[in-house]
């Protein structure tokens, strides 16, 4: 799809902190963040829905590794997954590390974006990435 904002960063004409991809999915950081090393997990071909994606259990697969890459890399066992699918049209999973004290409280509140600069967020792929 030409409009859609997740088949134009798998195509490249917008730029990402990516921290997985191999031939089917892509995993890059929110840019809206709900924490630290806020991570959306996406098939590279346009589905609708997460319950869409043919290959569901390789996808799971690839979100339980970045999951626990996120756990290592933010020494935390707290990673909260959401998957709505209200925010845009293409499948996704959001993985969001959680932590003590985090502003959150005992439910993940989406209204409650963390301000991170460029240099945070090229620090938290590079930890995500280094922890696959």
């Amino acid at each position: 799809m030409n409009d859609c904002i997740f088949c134009n960063i798998v195509k490249g004409e917008i730029p990402s902190y990516k921290v997985y991809e191999d031939d089917n999915f892509l995993a890059f950081l929110d840019i809206r963040p709900l924490n630290i090393g806020h991570t959306l997990v996406i098939p590279k071909r346009h589905e609708r829905w997460v319950w869409d994606v043919q290959n569901v259990g390789e996808y799971f697969e690839v979100t339980r590794k970045i999951v626990l890459a996120q756990k290592k890399a933010f020494e935390t066992d707290w990673v909260v997954s959401l998957i709505s699918g209200e925010e845009v049209p293409h499948a996704h999973i959001w993985l969001i590390p959680r932590f003590e004290n985090d502003g959150h409280g005992g439910f993940i509140d989406t209204k409650n974006i963390k301000s991170l600069t460029k240099e945070e967020m090229l620090a938290a792929q590079s930890k995500i990435v280094d922890n696959l």
